[in-house]
């Protein structure tokens, strides 16, 4: 009967190895593939202690068969140790970029085969061979899958984390495994694709070579409607969606004469494409409240018959509000009603969407504004800090008028916000007749200047206001007065 101390101290030198390394990593992956290593070495070890029971009964063939099985479980063992220990980092919880779990076990499978050719008996080869054949033709889809799998690692046509299209699935790479690769796509679902049918199919991949990605929106605009009065409407709705890029910049294209209406589309980039439909939303929205602004019309399709009947606004109406907001105006007390009146009807309205910026600060200005409906935040400062809110009925920009000196603040819109845009034409005008009434319009204007500096400076540095004379020297020779 024979002895196999030294194959005995081998394989218990073997299994302490792989449970210290499984013990002192972090790796969750290594973990799991080090049990497989645990699981071959206490097969051979249980193999040599079966082979050396039952060897004086039924012979050496059997006992040699046993320790053939018993050696190639130890080889397979160690090399899924080192191949497990030596490609992943051991105190990070991650698979490393160029060896992926696929690739990895590619690995280990094609040196246990080497080693099962070239290092034991013709037997133990052939019986191998003779399976090989088997269980290739039983598992031929897995394995197309498999060696697809492979080629999809070794090309490297997306990774892990990546937005792709492939077919007409769409989705972010959630996992490749040796069958399929999984898709997590916008509503949350999984999308499993067999790693074959993804190797047959065109993929698109987002986030490759970099990640901000190009998308577009169409609209239609009024045959009456310049298409670069137009085109500028649209790059600024662009600058106003948080989630369109400022870099690279947007672009709008002319596309083509419809029935109804000028198509145009908005080009524009954005970082992540999992959030390409709520870009969209918010350049489509923005677009309209530009289009209002600017007085721009998407025409109505011509297809279709509008039986509602059409009322127009009511011009009056809308003339006696305006007059009725400028009465309200502190500044303008000193004005009598014809002067309000005619204020009024040169004024025009525009609207705001929620967080669109009405003036902003540093930026050239000759206008003032009075806010007819909804709130708006006046924020100072690189870091945007808000000092003030405006109600409706209130009124900013009034310095810009008077004087043309660039804003001093930033005023954002909260939620839907018209406006009444006073511009320094009217002022010149009126002016011209009367210079007291404008005169008394600044003094108005440098007093409520002077509160307010007070209140922006505990958000910033203190500001130092001109002078009332020094102050209405500037506002006369702004408006030519």
């Amino acid at each position: 009967m024979l002895i196999y101390p030294g194959h005995l101290i081998a394989g218990a030198a073997a299994l302490a190895a792989t449970l210290g390394v499984s013990s002192l990593t972090i790796n969750r992956q290594v973990k799991r593939k080090l049990r497989l290593s645990s699981v071959l070495i206490g097969a051979y070890l249980l193999l040599y202690a079966v082979a050396h029971a039952i060897a004086p009964k039924v012979g050496s063939p059997t006992e040699a068969d046993l320790l053939g099985f018993a050696n190639l479980a130890f080889a397979a063992a160690i090399i899924n140790f080192l191949v497990i220990s030596l490609l992943n980092p051991l105190r990070e919880d991650r698979i490393p970029d160029h060896f992926p779990t696929i690739l990895q076990d590619a690995i280990v499978i094609g040196l246990v085969l080497l080693v099962a050719t070239f290092a034991f008996n013709d037997k133990l080869v052939t019986t191998s061979a003779v399976s090989a054949v088997v269980i290739g033709f039983a598992l031929q889809d897995t394995l197309g899958n498999a060696f697809a799998g492979l080629a999809l690692q070794s090309e490297k046509p997306f990774r892990v984390g990546d937005w792709v299209r492939v077919a007409e699935f769409e989705g972010r790479v959630a996992e490749i495994t040796w069958r399929a690769t999984k898709l997590r796509t916008k509503a949350g679902n999984f999308v499993i694709l067999p790693n074959n049918v993804v190797a047959k199919e065109a993929i698109t991949n987002y986030s490759q070579p970099v990640a901000p990605t190009r998308i577009d929106v169409e609209v239609g605009a009024s045959y009456q409607a310049a298409p670069n009065e137009v085109k500028a409407a649209l790059v600024e709705a662009v600058a106003n969606a948080p989630r369109a890029l400022k870099a690279p910049a947007p672009d709008v294209l002319l596309m083509r004469f419809d029935n109804s209406a000028i198509a145009y589309r908005v080009r524009f980039w954005i970082e992540d494409y999992e959030s390409d439909e709520a870009a969209r939303d918010q350049v489509r929205s923005a677009i309209f409240y530009a289009f209002a602004r600017h007085g721009l019309e998407i025409p109505w399709p011509i297809q279709v018959e509008y039986q509602r009947e059409w009322r127009d606004p009511d011009a009056s109406a809308a003339q006696a509000e305006r007059e009725r907001l400028l009465m309200g105006i502190d500044l303008f007390a000193g004005l009598t009603d014809d002067e309000r009146r005619e204020l009024a009807a040169g004024t025009p309205t525009r609207k705001y969407g929620d967080g669109e910026t009405i003036v902003r600060e540093q930026e050239p200005g000759q206008s003032m504004f009075v806010l007819c409906s909804g709130r708006a935040a006046v924020v100072v400062g690189p870091d945007c800090r808000e000092v003030a809110t405006i109600e409706s009925g209130g009124y900013f920009g009034e310095m810009s008028l008077l004087t043309g000196e660039p804003r001093s603040a930033t005023v954002l819109a909260k939620g839907d916000a018209v406006v009444l845009e006073l511009d320094a034409d009217q002022f010149r005008r009126l002016g011209a007749r009367d210079p007291r009434r404008v005169e008394q319009i600044g003094v108005a204007a440098v007093t409520r200047r002077a509160a307010l500096d007070e209140m922006k400076s505990a958000a910033r540095g203190a500001a130092v206001a001109d002078a009332p004379a020094t102050f209405l020297a500037r506002m006369k020779s702004f408006l030519r007065l």
